[in-house]
This record gives structure tokens, C-alpha cells and sequence, in this order.
């Protein structure tokens, strides 16, 4: 089953978090943190099990993308970054480094 498409970022937030994603991230000090727990996590404690890219209509500076992220231990959240011109590198570079949920993982 293919992941709901969303029609604005903060109806995916709102989504989402009603999925469990209720989680904050930043990356910090090259770990991407939690800003409820505390708890910071390397690219191998983290799976990327959905993510979900907006056009700005009218402004460039509004293109985005949301990544649902678990991790080890069972925390679940979500890391927002602009993308383009805008692109957080850093946050995007990291996340280059975790590993895209795959269902044949849990059928096959």
C-alpha cells in the first residue's frame, strides 16, 4: 500500500502525528535529535518509512519535505526540510545515510 499523498505540509504534520509520529527531530552535532526525549541517534538507529515533497505555487522559498522517521527503541517522529535553493545540506547529507523503509523487509 502506497503512502497517502498530502496536499500541504502541514496537513501531513497533522496526519502524520495522528500516526504516531510525534517526535521532533533536528540534527545536532551530526546526530539527528529528538527535541521531547533528548535522545540523539546516528544514521543506523533511524529507517525513513515515509517522506513527503511540496511545491511552493508561488514562492520557491516554500518547497519542503518531510521525512517520518522511527528509530531504535521505537521513537517515531518527524524532520522538515527545505529543498532547491534552500535545501538544509547538512540535514539532507545525514539523511542521505539512513535507510529507506523497504516492505519486502518484513515479507520477504
Amino acid at each position: 500500500m502506497k503512502p497517502r499523498s498530502y496536499r500541504t505540509l502541514l496537513e501531513a504534520l497533522n496526519q502524520l502525528s495522528r500516526k504516531g509520529f510525534t517526535g521532533s527531530f533536528k540534527l545536532e552535532n551530526n546526530m539527528l535529535k529528538c527535541l521531547e526525549s533528548g535522545k540523539a541517534y546516528r544514521p543506523e538507529d533511524l529507517r525513513i518509512l515515509e517522506y513527503h515533497r511540496f511545491e511552493g505555487e508561488s514562492n520557491p522559498a516554500d518547497m519542503s519535505v518531510v521525512f517520518a522517521i522511527a528509530c531504535a527503541g521505537g521513537e517515531k517522529g518527524t524532520v522538515v526540510s527545505s529543498y532547491g535553493a534552500y535545501a538544509d545540506m547538512p540535514l539532507l547529507t545525514f539523511l542521505n545515510e539512513v535507510k529507506i523503509y523497504d516492505r519486502t523487509e518484513v515479507s520477504g
